[in-house]
This record gives C-alpha cells, structure tokens and sequence, in this order.
C-alpha cells in the first residue's frame, strides 16, 4: 500500500532511536513515518466514525521503551491529550520513562547536559549531532507545551494483568490504541496461562475493553501470520506495509 497520510519522505534522523532518544538493546526501532500513516489513518477514522476531533488519550500496551508513543507525540502533539504506555519488561518501562520525560523541557535539558559531557569527554561527531538534534526537540517542545502541553504516564504490567492495568488507566478513557504487538526473533509474548498462550491478541483485546472509551480505534501491528480477531471488535481497516500488517478495529 501507499503512504496516504506521510506521503513524503522527510527527514527524521532528528527522531532517530538512540539520537536524543533512549534505545532499547536488540530491539529495532518502530519507523517514524509508519507510526506517522497509521495515527492519522486512526484519527481520520475516529473523526469519521465518531464524529470526534479532540485531542486524544493514547495507550500503548506493548510500548517497549516508548518509542514510538514519544515520537508521536513531537509530530502530532497538537492532536494528543495524554500519551499511556505499560510493558511487562521492567527495563522497558525504565527507559520509557526517561523517553517520554523527553516532551517536557526539564527532561530534555537533561538530555542535552548528558550529550554535552559525552561530547566534551569523547568529541564523536555523533554526540555533535545529537546535541544539535537536541537543540531542534527542544524549539519543538517549548512551543508545544506553550499551547497544548501533554502528560504522560508508564507503568509496568502485561498486557493480559486487566487489574494492574485498570489501577492506572482510568476506565473507559483510552481514546486511540496504538501497538506493535510481539513477533520475530526481537520479542515474543509472555503469559502466566493456557489460554493466555494459545490466544494472546484475543486476550489483551478482551483486556482492552475495560479502557476503551465510547469513540476509541484500535491499531495492532503484526506480522502477516497472525490473526487479529475478536468477537467484540469491528475490522475497520487493513493495509500492508513491507512485512507488517496494519489492522485498525473498533469495539462494538
């Protein structure tokens, strides 16, 4: 399929995994410009379905180090209340702390000390870019949170614990889903039981219900061999880009 909504191929080596941002060992970064497509996919579908264009509260269930939830929230801010995320991996959860404390000012002038010193010690050329990606978040975030400030939110849970899960996300509430699920040799499930394991994507959209508000989207990212399906969701929309696959659904 075509890139309907990021047509361009802009430059975001700025946003690059491992730049500014906090990178997650042995796990590949989420594109930039696919995290993009399928958020405006999932606004453009909520403002149609439901006729609803206020800024959005988005969980990712499955956010690892929060990478994508945090680049989200530089491109399209202006359209985003709240940025959620949880992982079952408490190192993720660290690091996705520190990422996402990257969209307020006080997170990224730590940053920027921190490359600063590395630059000082080592003088790479990459920690000079980092700095002057640095430099460039910052303008971004400044302006942003003059108008439309976002907070967020991480905690530890799997995706399948609806208890954990429903002590800090208020119910009902969550606007947009937006998650890679685990596939490949990078990550895989892990569930505490039987049915957890033979049906995990059934599972945590049945956990899901709980959060979901009256005019929420969903959008899973997997691989071409795995079944997205559930008896109380509505496939909206299905598209493929390389060897993902998109399946954007709506609770019935």
């Amino acid at each position: 399929m075509q890139y309907q909504y990021a047509k361009e191929r802009l430059d975001y080596s700025d946003l690059s995994s491992g730049r500014v941002f906090y990178s997650l060992p042995g796990h590949p970064a989420f594109p930039v410009r696919l995290s993009s497509e399928i958020f405006q996919h999932c606004m453009t579908i909520r403002e149609t379905i439901y006729k609803v264009s206020t800024p959005c509260i988005l969980y990712d269930p499955c956010c690892g180090a929060a990478y994508s939830l945090c680049v989200l929230g530089y491109l399209h801010g202006e359209k985003i209340q709240e940025l959620i995320g949880s992982d079952v991996d408490e190192k993720a959860v660290a690091l996705a702390r520190q990422n996402l404390g990257l969209l307020n000012n006080s997170g990224l002038n730590k940053r920027i000390d921190e490359v600063s010193e590395m630059l000082r010690l080592y003088g790479k050329e990459s920690h000079q870019a980092a700095l002057a990606s640095s430099r460039i978040l910052q303008k971004r975030i400044l302006s942003l949170n003059k108008d439309h400030p976002i907070t967020t939110k991480v905690f530890q849970a799997s995706i399948f614990d609806s208890k954990t899960i429903l002590e800090n996300i208020k119910d009902k509430s969550v606007d947009i889903v937006f998650t890679d699920i685990p596939y490949g040799q990078h990550s895989q499930w892990q569930t505490d039981s039987s049915a957890e394991t033979a049906k995990p994507i059934w599972s945590m959209l049945n956990t899901l219900l709980a959060v979901l508000s009256s005019s929420s989207i969903v959008a899973i990212v997997s691989d071409k061999e795995q079944k997205i399906t559930h008896e109380n969701y509505q496939r909206v929309k299905q598209f493929q880009i390389g060897k993902r696959r998109v399946h954007i659904l709506k609770p019935i």
